[in-house]
Order: structure tokens, then sequence, then C-alpha cells
């Protein structure tokens, strides 16, 4: 049993952010109920292609996409802007520990879905609100998506080829790297709420901003501004505090080189057959090699073109100096060492085929993680879930049906 067995979450959230959190949390054991729109469902589900194969290797029209955040739910498709709806939404937020929602702010309070209407249905419920903005400020009502926040948080000012070189220019992440990191917040937050409601026996509320999130991982680049009063700028692979720390060609190809202090430069420039250039009073420390980075820099690219990538990897390696290939996604998951640790998995699929998943990266010494179930079909366990948690009857389940309220 995962670390979270018998949590019940109550996920009204759709895209990324928040099914990455109830994802995570399905993963560690808890009890996810997942409601979508009925007759549509999580954007998500239709944000394709790629899609899922059925047993015959047709297209499914299940997108790539939501099976990538969903897995280990079940999916209800409750219309809560119907007073019906609404009520069996509150019947579930009793029976509830978490209740996660990103809908624009005040939208579910409207339909008394709020965080001040459930508080008063279950006491003890931790609810999480995740936005574009918060729950305040001028920017509060409005709407925001990933590739926004990337460039209002200053992510994109730090990310893309420098001015000046060719192809210079700001870079979107090449994944949703706000909504996931919002995400793993929203699990950590809900976890410590779980973790204080042990003492207090009281639930809270939790306010979870995708600028903030952004903002605050922006990390020793915040700290780099703020302490040095320059906005940092970008350097395309390099790394602002640390040098040499960047991509170099090779023979052929490419390599990531990470040199972390000094002993690994001393060690990656005997390997290079350039032992002096460690002994040069410009790049003695760390310090020197950042501020002399512009001589150093172009005395490394020329060392690296000498030799292939595969050649440099195995130096290196036996140098103990950090460096690695630069992947696509096919090299990553053929990499033995990933292939080792089972990062890449599949699971039986309801309409038949199987589902590719990769796994949580948390390993537990005690609590093995175990994945049943794939990522559900639309409205898959509607009358199961409020049959067994509402006890309503197949008459209340048709009577529901046939006026819209559920599918």
């Amino acid at each position: 049993m995962g670390p979270l067995h018998g949590i019940k979450v109550l996920d009204l959230s759709r895209i990324l952010a928040g099914p990455w959190a109830t994802q995570c949390l399905a993963d560690f054991g808890a009890t996810v109920w997942k409601v979508e729109k009925p007759g549509a469902g999580d954007d998500t589900r239709h944000w394709g292609p790629p899609w899922l194969k059925d047993r015959k290797g047709a297209d499914t029209k299940e997108a790539a996409y939501y099976a990538s955040a969903n897995r280990g739910k079940h999916s209800l498709a409750i219309d809560f802007t119907r007073p019906a709806g609404q009520q069996l939404i509150r019947g579930l937020a009793m029976r509830a520990d978490v209740f996660i929602e990103n809908f624009r702010v005040g939208t579910l309070a409207k339909h008394r879905l709020g965080w001040q209407s459930l508080r008063g249905v279950n006491p003890k419920l931790i609810y999480c609100s995740i936005s574009a903005f918060g729950q305040d400020g001028p920017a509060a009502n409005e709407a925001g998506y990933d590739a926004m926040i990337q460039a209002m948080s200053g992510l994109m000012s730090v990310t893309g080829v420098p001015d000046g070189e060719p192809g210079a220019g700001p870079v979107k992440v090449g994944v949703a790297v706000s909504d996931l990191i919002t995400g793993l917040y929203a699990v950590t937050a809900i976890t410590a709420a779980l973790y204080e409601r042990e003492q207090s026996g009281r639930g809270q509320y939790i306010d979870l901003a995708l600028l903030d999130t952004q903002i605050a991982a922006l990390a020793n680049q915040n700290l780099n501004y703020l302490v040095g009063g320059k906005p940092p700028r970008r350097q395309g692979t390099a790394h602002p505090n640390i040098v040499p720390y960047q991509a170099f060609a090779t023979r052929g190809g490419y390599l990531m080189l990470a040199v972390g202090n000094d002993r690994q430069f001393k060690a990656f420039c005997k390997a290079a057959g350039r032992p002096g250039l460690a002994a040069d009073k410009r790049f003695r420390s760390n310090a020197l090699r950042v501020e002399h980075r512009a001589a150093l820099i172009p005395e490394i690219d020329r060392l690296s073109r000498q030799k292939t990538t595969t050649i440099w990897l195995k130096a290196l390696a036996a140098a103990g100096v950090p460096c690695g290939p630069i992947n696509d996604l096919a090299q990553v998951f053929a990499e033995p060492q990933v292939q080792h640790r089972k990062m890449r998995f599949d699971l039986p699929h309801s309409l038949g085929g199987k589902v590719p998943q990769v796994r949580n990266p948390v390993l537990f010494s005690r609590n093995a993680l175990e994945y049943r179930d794939p990522p559900p079909l639309l409205g898959q366990h509607t009358e199961s879930v409020l049959t067994a948690e509402l006890g309503l009857t197949p008459d209340e389940i048709l009577s529901l049906k046939t006026d819209g309220t559920i599918r």
C-alpha cells in the first residue's frame, strides 16, 4: 500500500498543474475522484495526435497528453453547474480529505462549491486552489496558461540563445514546466496540510499561483539579480555562476559538460590533454573562470571538436568529470541506466491494448508504489463511485443520467 493509502481526493482540476498533482497523490496510494464535464471531459483528452491505440492498432481518440497525467484515477462525469450536480460534489466533499481545483478565481464559489461553502460541509477538508495569478491582487481574475507564465515570470528572459549570436531570442522550455512545478508544490503543500491536520484536527485552504511558483523556482537567478542588481540574461546552455558548464560541439555531435568545482576542472584539462589550462592564472578558480569566461570557452570549444561524443564520455567518466550526451527521447528510453531503473512501463487500457507510462521517480523503501489503473475513460466510474460513496440507487442514477447531470 502506498503511503497515502486511505486518503480520498476530490479532483476538479484539468489540463496539467492540478492533474499532475493528483496523479502523484494517486501514485502514492490516495483514491482520486476526477470530476469531468459530461460529454467533453478534461481538455487534454482532445489534445492530440498522437492518440492511444486499441488492441488492433487503431486510434482511440484518447490523447497521449491526457494519458501522461491521469493514471490511477476514477473518472466521474458530473455537471456541477446544475443543482443536482452541486449536491453530488458536496456529498463527495463530505467524504474527502482533499479537494483540488484550478478554475478561474470565484468560479466554484458561484456554484456554492468554494472553500467557504465546503469547509462548512467538512471542517477537516484540505482545499487547494491552483490559478494563474492567485486568489487576490490586480490580476487575480485573469486566465493564464503555462507559456505566458514562463514569459511573465522571467524564465524566458534567461532561456535561449544570447543576443548577438545566431538564433538569438527568448525560448520557451520544451515542457509546461510552470504547470509541473506548481503541481509538485501542490503535492508538498497538501501532504504538509494533512500532517498538520493530524495535530489540529482541522482542514485549511491552500492558494497556489503559477506565477508565484515559477518566480520562486528561478532560484539562484532570483538571488543573482536581488544581490547583484543586474537582471540575468540568456546564456544558451551556459550557467551564470559556473564555468565551464554548458554544451560543446564535438566531432559529429554535442556534449554537455558540467564542471562543478576546481578539482573537476583540473581533471577535465588533464583528460583533454591541456593540463596547463588549469594552471593559467585566469582559470585557477571558478570565480576567475566566470570572470574570464570569454577567454576560456573558445579554448574548450577547440578541444571538444577534436573528439567524438562517445570518446569524450568515456574519457571524462574515467576522470570523474560530470558530462552527458544530449539525448532525444528515443535515446533516453534506450539508455541502460533508464532501463535498469524501469522508468517506462505499460498498463492495460480499457479500450484494449496498452498505454505506455513513465513511473513516478520516487522509490520508497517500505511503501513500494503500485500502478494498477490506467488513465480512465470519461465517466468510467461515475455510477460505481456514486453508488459506493453516496448510496445512490439505480433509479436515482437513471434520473441523474436522464436530466444530464451525470454521464
